[in-house]
């Protein structure tokens, strides 16, 4: 029994030597492995270039902010006359052809108004002011400078955030994108040529943030006397992408 128990445990000792012996090589075999195929990618001749690519549209939305301020003595009586304005602003938007959900309310506030007394009292409150904005979304263009005086006449008494934007600008992104990539060949092909070298496969393909920019007056907006004049301008939509060529 005994020369069993110690056969057993000679054939363990001998398993876990060569195992000592073994692992390592394995280990060494393996990163060698993946240095040489790491060399054999890197060392590969390639061309790495960048380029833009832009599209100009002209707006065809404007987005703004008008509401309401009012103040009074009382807290209730702020409020009473600024839910009354509001909801004759509100009205009167709906009446010029904005539909509902282009109306969202985005601030309503009450705060105290207060005053400084002369004899270094602490300030006193003589009043309270309420105001009551909401954003809306304009989709007919010709018809803004209009809506901007009527919007006066109506009672607001806050204007703010007039901003132009493109309604389906995920499509001149991607027009953006492609000239982009082609402005990049057509560089990369420019460069491979002085060199000597064929281009050869894309490798790596990457794509910068994009931006948006205002381009300057495309046309000023005045129909009416009445009317407020507005030059909507152009968007630009730019794509940046960062290429990797093969060289054959």
């Amino acid at each position: 029994m005994m020369c069993v128990q110690s056969n057993a445990v000679c054939l363990a000792m001998v398993a876990a030597m060569l195992f000592a012996v073994w692992a390592p090589q394995a280990v060494a075999q393996t990163r060698e492995d993946r240095v040489e195929q790491s060399a054999s990618h890197s060392g590969q001749r390639h061309i790495t270039v960048s380029a833009e690519g832009s599209v100009s549209a002209r707006p065809d939305i404007a987005r703004l902010s008008c509401g309401v301020v009012t103040e009074a003595e009382a807290a209730r009586d702020a409020l009473d006359a600024n839910s009354t304005a509001m909801e004759k602003l509100l009205s009167g938007i709906k009446a010029s052809g904005i539909s509902d959900a282009d109306i969202k309310t985005t601030g309503f506030d009450v705060s105290p108004r207060y005053e400084n007394a002369r004899d270094d009292r602490p300030p006193r409150i003589s009043g309270y002011r309420v105001s009551n904005d909401v954003h809306i979304v304009v989709r007919e263009l010709a018809g803004l400078g209009g809506l901007l005086d009527k919007l006066v006449t109506l009672g607001a008494n806050s204007i703010s955030g007039l901003s132009f934007d493109v309604a389906e600008a995920e499509g001149l992104r991607d027009e953006a994108r492609k000239r982009a990539v082609a402005n990049a060949r057509r560089r990369a092909e420019l460069f491979a040529a002085a060199a000597g070298v064929a281009l050869g496969r894309v490798l790596v393909i990457s794509e910068d943030s994009q931006h948006v920019a205002p381009r300057g007056p495309m046309l000023a907006r005045s129909q009416m006397a009445a009317s407020v004049p507005i030059a909507e301008g152009a968007q630009e939509f730019t794509a940046r992408v960062t290429i990797t060529y093969a060289l054959d």
